[in-house]
C-alpha cells in the first residue's frame, strides 16, 4: 500500500480515497459498455477527490480520456506531466484561452456560435482538435440541433482542425421512467444521420440505465467515485466500490441532565439523562449545516445520531447506544458502511455536493 507522507500532527478531519476503488469501478464501466471508449470526467478536482492522483489511476486503468470543466483544471494536470487526452468541457472563454489550449493540445467542447468564431479567429494552419456540442433537449449548452450543416461547412474550412466528435448531455438520465432520455437520444441521432464523427451521450446515469446511450463515447464521472446517480440505489448495488472515506474524531463527552439543552439555537433537548459526543468536524468542513437531529454517523461501527445543529467546527451525537465511546474514537461522516447517498438524502442533496463541498481543511490521502 502507498500512501500520502504522515504530517507531524493528527489531522482534524480526512477524506482517505482509495485509489484502487476507482480502478475497479473503471473495470465497471468496461463491463457495460464494452465497445465505447471512456472518457473519465474529472472536473471540481475530481469530485473532490484530488484530480492528479486520480487522472494518473485513471489513465493506469485503460481511460482514454479525461474531461474537466475548464482550461484552468486542465492546465493542473498538464502541469503534473499528465499526457493523456484532455477535453474541456465548456470549452474556451478568449482568443488567448484558445491559444493556450491548442498548445497544450487539449480538445475543446465547441458549444456556442461564439466559440466557433474565437476558433475562426486563429490562424487557419493552427491544429485544433474539436468537440461539436448540440443541444438535444436540457437547454444548457449546446448548438441548435439545425446547426449541423454550418458546423460542418466550419470544419470543412479549416482542414487542420480534427473533429474529435459530437456530443450531448442527458437531462433526466437518472428517472428512468421518463421518456425524455429516448426522446433526447432520437433528436441527436437524426440530427447526425449521415454526418460523420464519434458520437458521445452517457452520463454515469446514462450509461447505468440506458443501453443506447452507450455509443462511440461515455463520459461517467460520479460512478468512477463509486457513487450511485439513480435515486434509491447507492454505488454496491451496481457493483461499485466507494472510493472516499471521510473521518473525524471525538473531542470531548459529556453527560446531560433531563431538561438539558444542546447547541446553537438549543434545537435539541434531552428528555432523559444521557451521555453525548462532541466531533471535530463542522460546516467548515463541508458537512452540510442542515443536517437534522437523526442524521447517522459511525463510531466503532455503529450508527448514533447527530443531535443539535451542525457549526462550523463540530457536531454533537448522542451516544447512549455506545458507552464504550473515548475520546479520540474515530467518527465515519461517510464512507464503506455508511454510504454517501443515504447521507445526502438526510441533507436533502446529492453526493456529487458532499464529494465537491469538502473544503481545503480536510486533509486529503491517497492509497492503493
Amino acid at each position: 500500500m502507498t500512501s500520502t507522507p504522515a504530517l507531524p500532527y493528527v489531522p482534524r478531519v480526512t477524506a482517505s480515497v482509495d485509489l484502487s476503488a476507482i480502478a475497479h469501478n473503471v473495470a465497471r464501466v468496461r463491463e457495460l459498455a464494452p465497445t465505447s471508449k471512456l472518457m473519465a470526467a474529472i472536473k471540481a478536482d475530481a469530485y473532490g477527490h484530488g484530480a492528479v492522483p486520480v487522472a494518473r489511476t485513471l489513465v493506469a486503468a485503460g481511460a482514454d480520456a479525461l474531461a474537466v470543466a475548464c482550461l484552468e483544471e486542465a492546465l493542473v494536470l498538464r502541469d503534473a506531466g499528465i499526457a493523456a487526452p484532455i477535453t474541456l468541457l465548456e470549452g474556451v472563454l478568449s482568443l488567448g484561452e484558445a491559444e493556450l489550449a491548442a498548445a497544450k493540445q487539449l480538445q475543446i467542447v465547441v458549444h456556442a456560435p461564439w466559440q466557433l468564431d474565437v476558433l475562426l479567429q486563429l490562424p487557419a494552419s493552427l491544429p485544433l482538435q474539436v468537440w461539436f456540442k448540440l443541444d438535444s433537449g436540457m437547454h444548457r449548452l449546446g448548438f441548435a440541433l439545425d446547426a449541423v450543416p454550418t458546423l460542418t461547412a466550419a470544419l470543412g474550412s479549416r482542414p487542420a482542425w480534427q473533429l474529435q466528435g459530437w456530443i450531448t448531455h442527458l437531462a433526466c438520465a437518472d428517472e428512468v421512467d421518463n421518456s425524455m432520455t429516448t426522446e433526447q437520444i432520437a433528436r441527436f441521432e437524426q440530427a447526425l444521420r449521415g454526418i460523420d464523427g464519434a458520437r458521445s451521450i452517457a452520463n454515469s446515469a446514462g450509461l447505468i440505465a440506458w443501453p443506447q446511450a452507450r455509443v462511440d463515447w461515455v463520459r461517467p464521472g460520479l460512478m468512477l467515485y463509486g457513487a450511485s446517480p439513480m435515486p434509491d440505489r447507492c454505488g454496491a448495488d451496481l457493483g461499485l466500490r466507494a472510493a472516499m472515506r471521510v473521518e473525524s474524531r471525538l473531542i470531548a463527552i459529556h453527560q446531560l441532565n433531563a431538561g438539558d439543552t444542546v447547541g446553537y439555537g438549543a434545537s435539541f433537548r434531552a428528555s432523559e439523562p444521557m451521555r453525548i459526543g462532541v466531533v471535530a468536524v463542522g460546516y467548515a468542513d463541508g458537512v452540510h449545516r442542515i443536517l437534522p437531529t437523526g442524521a447517522p454517523v459511525l463510531v466503532q461501527g455503529q450508527r448514533v445520531p447527530i443531535i443539535g445543529r451542525v457549526s462550523m467546527d463540530m457536531i454533537t451525537i448522542d451516544l447512549r447506544s455506545l458507552p464504550q465511546a473515548a475520546v479520540n474514537d474515530a467518527v465515519l461522516l461517510w464512507g464503506e458502511g455508511l454510504p454517501v447517498e443515504e447521507v445526502a438524502k438526510w441533507a436533502g442533496t446529492l453526493a456529487y455536493e458532499l464529494f465537491c463541498g469538502l473544503t481545503n481543511r480536510v486533509h486529503l490521502l491517497h492509497c492503493s
